[in-house]
């Protein structure tokens, strides 16, 4: 009599527990707006109130190539080519090595970008001198105090170049880009050459190239050895005054070579 009463009573419990797990009672919420005071929590719910994540910053191809090259500058101008690492450049960058090889192959692919692009810049910064707008005389001047000037404020270029010389220019053969830079070079020289020879201002037995020759030269030669002369002769050939001065003795060289 015991047992058969106590089964029905074990019965509802269980049925009263399956109840509540497989229909929970809704979670009470005493300010929510909308259900007067209860809220049931589904999935969809928290997924609504969560914010959507951010999607990956695109990465700027043109940003991470200046970045590369400009790391890559500072490496290779410092080392040399042979001791230069790609650890380092990627670092300097703050780009992982991945990214060096998908843009320049490898690290002397790299290295002629970098050769390229030193002499890009000093090419269009002597573009950019305008020296069409001024007289023969004043135009050359100019171009010849640029180009000391130009050394001198980027060590840069003066140490990439000595170590390409170094190589016998291995590497620069294989560019395409800075012979077609110093085509128009040699142009912009010719022009002021021959305004300069047909106003009587210039010598008429003078070839472009063996002119910029010498304008490199001048400009050249005094930045890449001063560390050198500026120890052997005791005079420090680095300071503003002295390559100010230098500058202006260039200039009178190349004019005074150019008189009839």
């Amino acid at each position: 009599m015991v047992c058969a009463w106590a089964a029905p009573a074990k019965s509802a419990a269980s049925a009263a527990i399956v109840a509540r797990v497989m229909n929970p009672s809704p979670l009470r919420c005493r300010n929510h707006p909308v259900t007067n005071g209860i809220m049931v929590a589904t999935a969809s719910a928290v997924n609504h109130d969560r914010p959507a994540a951010a999607p990956p910053p695109r990465r700027n191809p043109a940003r991470s190539r200046a970045a590369i090259l400009s790391a890559a500058t500072a490496e290779f101008s410092a080392k040399g080519l042979a001791g230069a690492r790609v650890d380092e450049i990627a670092r300097r960058a703050g780009l992982n090595k991945r990214m060096l090889y998908q843009y320049y192959g490898n690290k002397e692919g790299l290295y002629l970008a970098v050769l390229e692009s030193v002499y890009a810049a000093f090419r269009g910064a002597e573009r950019a001198l305008r020296l069409g707008d001024l007289d023969p005389a004043a135009a050359m001047r100019k171009l010849v105090t640029f180009n000391a000037a130009y050394c001198a404020e980027h060590p840069e270029l003066i140490s990439l170049l000595s170590t390409e010389n170094l190589h016998r220019a291995r590497y620069l053969k294989r560019s395409r880009e800075v012979p077609a830079l110093h085509g128009a070079l040699l142009d912009m020289v010719a022009e002021i050459l021959a305004r300069g020879q047909a106003a009587g201002l210039f010598r008429r037995d003078v070839a472009a190239l063996d002119l910029y020759l010498l304008i490199a030269s001048l400009g050249w030669f005094f930045h890449s050895n001063r560390w050198t002369l500026s120890t052997i002769f005791r005079r420090d050939l680095g300071r503003p005054e002295a390559r100010a001065a230098w500058r202006e003795r260039a200039a009178d060289a190349v004019l005074g070579y150019l008189r009839p």
